[in-house]
């Protein structure tokens, strides 16, 4: 008889210094999808709902998939959007049950108005209504804030091991892998968690250079040797006032849990010894609008990032300090990606294409990264917003950025949206006829998943700091709930 699995894609990454509380329609903004739905928008598509699809069809698996949803980063679940995604999942597997285990695609730093470990929540109330024997997998964001609750209520966690997140399709087949093993009563997977008192480590979780590297490389020995089934490494996410934020170290096993533990101490060690690791250098605005200005016709661009102001990482999306800056040093033959700003592309849609005067950016905090811009220009371009993001965090799945618009001022191509997003995809700016590698300067908001997609074709990158909501700062009076003591708020960690 064909098992009966269940599956779903439910994440959010929490910035609870958000002002931008994060309901149901901000899910429907950006990515929902409902039963029959999720098959015509994920199949055949390099993503994890894509890889699930084909596990399914290798294995001869009845897939349940009652739920797709993400919300771009932002503030706190409301109780209401959590209740009802939870109510969407239990209560496809309640009805379409009895099922023989889970693959669930979560982000793990899920905060709600109720809820710190929204993840954990929803894991135990999922076990309530399948029961304790059916296995559940779970991938995760390498950034999660992994808790104890977690690991208790999944059998395993599989974290992402690349940032900028390249291998989610990959991680989706390896979690299907060992969920048929486990169904078949090949593994009975448990999983342990090691954690220390810091709130970031492993360089920010990047996989190009530093800890992480050699943490995952540990990793991948535990895991070749057969000592474990999983281990995984999470940076964190460091925006969250919450007690269990910061670095964790799974390991998921079926042998020795003494064992399993003592690798997750051992890695998470590392961690902790190597805390301070960071390979970012992030310039001031007026150094980085200078290195614009150098250069030569014919050279790739200079990518710059507003690494402040990352929408990724729950930034607004909306500061100017940066295109303030631009814009009076008359820079010439800049993409500037992107002003989210929903009351600025209505007026642009209103007024159609052609010459007008715009208000723009920082209505959200102006105190945060710049206020409001009032600039002349020409709409050059209006759109619907959707495009299919190839690139290679993309994997051919369709995105919306609602209504958008190129608002061209002097030299310099604004892009407009309303649907709040960071730039990793050449389709934002290819969709609006904008061609990157044509300019001379394109200016990304963004830390570091623009990588993957602009790196390429930059001659150089540069990150600069706005002063907007996602400055790394670590102050007592900005973190009040996590535990203590805690790096770097007590020096004594």
């Amino acid at each position: 008889m064909a098992k009966r699995v269940l599956t779903a894609r439910i994440m959010h990454e929490t910035n609870t210094f958000s002002r931008v509380p994060t309901d149901m329609a901000a899910f429907r903004r950006r990515d929902f999808h409902l039963g029959n739905e999720i098959p015509q928008a994920y199949r055949g598509t390099r993503s994890a709902l894509g890889g699930t699809f084909e596990a399914a069809d290798k294995y001869g698996w009845t897939l349940i998939h009652p739920i797709s949803a993400s919300a771009n980063p932002s503030g706190k679940v409301t109780r209401e959007a959590f209740d009802e995604l939870c109510a969407t999942l239990i209560d496809a597997a309640r009805a379409q049950g009895p099922v023989d285990g889970a693959l669930l695609h979560l982000h793990g730093a899920m905060v709600t108005d109720d809820h710190e470990d929204a993840e954990g929540e929803m894991l135990a109330r999922l076990r309530q209504a399948i029961g304790g024997a059916a296995p559940v997998i779970v991938t995760l964001d390498l950034h999660a804030n992994v808790t104890a609750a977690m690991a208790e209520h999944a059998s395993a966690l599989i974290a992402f091991r690349t940032y900028p997140h390249i291998d989610q399709y990959e991680r989706a087949w390896q979690g299907a892998e060992l969920l048929e093993r486990a169904m078949e009563g090949r593994a009975k997977p448990k999983t342990v968690i090691a954690q220390r008192p810091t709130i970031y480590g492993l360089n920010h979780g990047r996989t190009q250079e530093g800890p992480m590297v050699e943490a995952l490389a540990r990793a991948d020995r535990f895991e070749k040797s057969g000592e474990a089934l999983v281990v995984s490494i999470c940076a964190g996410f460091s925006r969250a006032d919450i007690r269990d934020v910061g670095p964790s170290v799974t390991v998921t096993g079926d042998g020795d849990e003494k064992r399993l533990q003592a690798i997750a101490e051992e890695l998470m060690d590392f961690a902790w010894e190597t805390r301070d690791y960071n390979s970012a250098t992030l310039l001031p605005v007026a150094e980085v609008v200078a290195l614009a200005k150098e250069g030569k016709p014919g050279d790739k661009p200079l990518v710059i990032a507003d690494y402040t102001d990352n929408p990724g990482g729950g930034g607004y999306g909306d500061a100017t300090a940066l295109l303030k800056d631009m814009v009076e040093a008359d820079l010439q033959n800049v993409a500037f990606h992107a002003i989210c700003d929903p009351e600025a592309v209505r007026a642009a849609m209103k007024n159609g294409l052609g010459r007008q005067t715009l208000t723009i950016g920082g209505k959200i905090d102006p105190l945060l990264g710049g206020g409001p811009l009032t600039l002349a220009g020409e709409i050059a371009c209006l759109t619907n917003g959707q495009m299919t993001a190839w690139g290679p965090m993309g994997g051919g799945v369709k995105r919306d950025y609602g209504p958008s618009a190129v608002f061209r001022v002097g030299g310099i191509d604004i892009v407009l949206i309303t649907n709040n997003g960071q730039a990793n995809d050449l389709a934002q700016l290819t969709s609006l006829g904008i061609d990157p590698a044509r300019y001379h300067t394109v200016a990304v908001k963004s830390m570091h998943h623009f990588r993957a997609a602009f790196e390429p074709i930059a001659r150089a990158v540069v990150l600069v700091d706005t002063g907007a909501l996602c400055a790394e700062i670590y102050t007592p009076e900005l973190f009040t709930r996590v535990r203590r003591p805690i790096y770097p708020l007590d020096t004594q960690g």
